[in-house]
């Protein structure tokens, strides 16, 4: 696999703008109190497909020749990359299976359904529907998409980031969820070119820990996947993402699912904002870590407003303390 360039991401940039319009990068005075930091919110919750992972997708079937776009296209998902796949099939009229853990969120599996995608639930788990995606895709003859090992996708939703440094040259940090890793390794990418100075931190759920440690041990590890937010709930990491993250992240957080659940509910009250788990994961670590990034002008990624009925419900109930 080649590393995609800055270059690889001013092209989608270009490819992308008739399609996508740039999504806002907001403040909140009240998540400014929460949290001691000068917050931006990249709303990346309001792309057409409720999260960023859109952006990949069109770039990646732009990407593919006649003989791959005639063979269909096959990807695995827990949701967000599957709607993605799906839209960037339907604009360009190519043929799509999504595979899914079986009991998805039945939002996300409605709008693949919608989409005109075939979707194939299998496994109870991400790592069991990506195997039953690669056999699946042998047999049929598909191009199987990887959720993170495509260059395409990095560079195109590394236009968040150029949109990002944009609107907020003066940056401090940048915190980014990290499921299968393609947001991290593309806000790397573009911080090295355009804001070197600016810190990129991943995030992730400390009950699916296999990104972050294999950021640190340097090689790719698998690692037990129970947590309950399925944007996140990767078990392995992915070659392609932890070879740019590996010389570019400035560091690798991990927060519990409770400190996710907590950020969820302070989106909805300070930004009128429905995130799901994964979308706000980087707002649970600048509220763990509320000393470190005091005073700070930190940007938070709120990949994905994709909740589910369960998100949903835990929103309307208080926190439990103790």
């Amino acid at each position: 696999m080649r590393l995609p360039t800055i270059t690889d991401a001013l092209r989608a940039r270009r490819l992308l703008r008739s399609l996508l319009a740039p999504t806002p990068l907001s403040a909140y005075p009240a998540l400014d109190a929460a949290t001691g930091a000068r917050v931006r919110v990249k709303h990346e919750n309001l792309q057409p497909t409720g999260a960023f992972k859109v952006r990949g997708g069109l770039n990646l079937l732009a990407s593919l020749d006649p003989a791959e776009r005639e063979r269909g296209v096959l990807g695995y998902s827990t949701g967000n990359h599957a709607q993605s796949l799906a839209h960037a099939a339907a604009h360009h009229g190519v043929r799509c299976t999504i595979v899914m853990p079986e009991h998805p969120n039945p939002a996300k599996a409605q709008a693949v359904r919608d989409l005109r995608a075939e979707l194939v639930e299998h496994g109870e788990r991400f790592e069991q529907a990506r195997a039953h995606a690669e056999q699946l895709a042998a047999e049929r003859g598909m191009r199987l998409v990887s959720a993170a090992n495509e260059p395409e996708i990095i560079a195109g939703v590394a236009t968040a980031y150029l949109e990002l440094f944009e609107q907020e040259p003066e940056l401090d940090v940048v915190l980014v969820p990290v499921g299968s890793g393609t947001g991290a390794a593309a806000a790397t990418l573009v911080a090295a070119a355009l804001a070197p100075e600016c810190e990129v931190i991943a995030v992730q759920s400390a009950a699916a820990p296999a990104a972050h440690d294999s950021w640190r041990a340097g090689e790719l590890v698998d690692r037990p996947n129970r947590t309950t937010v399925e944007g996140l709930a990767t078990g392995s990491g992915f070659a392609l993402t932890q070879r740019l993250l590996r010389d570019r992240l400035a560091d690798f957080v991990l927060v519990d699912d409770s400190d996710i659940e907590e950020a969820q509910r302070l989106y909805l009250r300070a930004a009128h904002t429905v995130a799901e788990g994964a979308g706000a994961a980087a707002l649970a670590a600048l509220l763990a870590h509320r000393e470190r990034f005091a005073g700070r002008t930190v940007a938070v990624v709120c990949s994905g407003g994709n909740a589910g009925e369960a998100d949903l419900n835990r929103m309307g109930r208080p926190a439990v303390i103790g």
